[in-house]
């Protein structure tokens, strides 16, 4: 009996035969699908029952692509925000500003038209700082000094009238005390009737003090009060302030009238200081001074 390979064992063709028989089928389908389309229909079967498990392999690379946009979208989102609120502010600032210039224009156009009504030179200035409060004193420092002429007693005044006089003066810089400082005496008489009086800052924010007054003085509520010319210091016609309250003693025969000034420091950056003889009006002051 001839002994037989078991079933287990039993060897077909060779590695390198099965690559030929494998090559030439692949070549034939090639030639056939490329020639005839008659492969066609078995292609759209395998590619429908394949793109199943092509959308499970490329499922992850989809989402990491997703996950990509939803971030570049948000940091787009986030720039772009960025970029809004940072025009936002800066196109708030410009209009901020030009709000401004408008405003300090207006002005300085309402105080070249006081120039036209007063005979003395003027020199615009312009708030350099507002020293702090000590004793009361309330005063503004400008940008300009003795080398633009200005010297100390010289009027400030803006569109609404008195603002105040400089007290200190450097070359470079000037003091002024406001209207309502406790050192400034304006001499002012009513517009209304002529009444001449003599006005005194309080210290206090918007209030002046009109003292001296005997019970029966001819003042008013609402009379307003304009710098008299006496003492050289102001010009004539000055507007300072309007009166509010008027307290009549009888018992003691005086009255004291109380007003709020029309100008306004507070508001603005621009005055006009009005160059006056200081010294003409100190010798003046000193004659009535040694008159009296």
């Amino acid at each position: 009996m001839e002994r037989q390979t078991p079933p287990l064992f039993r060897r077909g063709p060779s590695a390198e035969v099965r690559l030929v028989v494998l090559i030439v089928l692949a070549l034939t389908l090639m030639l056939v699908d490329a020639r005839m389309r008659v492969l066609e229909p078995v292609r759209r079967v395998v590619a429908i029952a394949l793109y199943p498990f092509q959308r499970v392999v490329l499922a992850p690379r989809d989402l990491v692509e997703q996950v990509d946009e939803w971030v570049n979208a948000a940091n787009l989102i986030r720039q772009e925000n960025e970029a809004l609120q940072r025009q936002r502010i800066e196109l708030a600032q410009v209009s901020t500003h030009a709000q401004q210039v408008a405003t300090e224009n207006a002005q300085l156009r309402r105080l070249l038209g006081i120039t036209e009504h007063t005979s003395e030179p003027t020199v615009v200035v312009e708030v350099l700082y507002e020293p702090p409060d000590g004793g009361g004193q309330q005063r503004l420092v400008f940008n300009k000094g003795s080398k633009a002429g200005l010297a100390p007693g010289m009027p400030v005044i803006d569109e609404g009238g008195v603002v105040g006089q400089l007290v200190r003066v450097t070359p470079m810089t000037s003091e002024a005390a406001l209207l309502t400082d406790d050192r400034v005496s304006i001499p002012v008489q009513v517009l209304r009737n002529g009444l001449r009086l003599i006005a005194f800052g309080t210290n206090t924010p918007g209030e002046i003090e009109v003292r001296y007054l005997s019970a029966n003085a001819d003042v008013r509520v609402g009379d307003v009060l304009i710098t008299s010319g006496v003492g050289g210091f102001f010009p004539a016609g000055l507007q300072v302030a309007r009166i509010t309250s008027i307290d009549r003693n009888s018992a003691s025969g005086f009255a004291q009238a109380m007003g709020e000034p029309l100008s306004h420091p507070e508001r603005y950056r621009h005055f006009l200081v009005l160059q006056v003889d200081v010294g003409h009006a100190t010798k003046i002051q000193e004659e009535e001074d040694d008159d009296n």
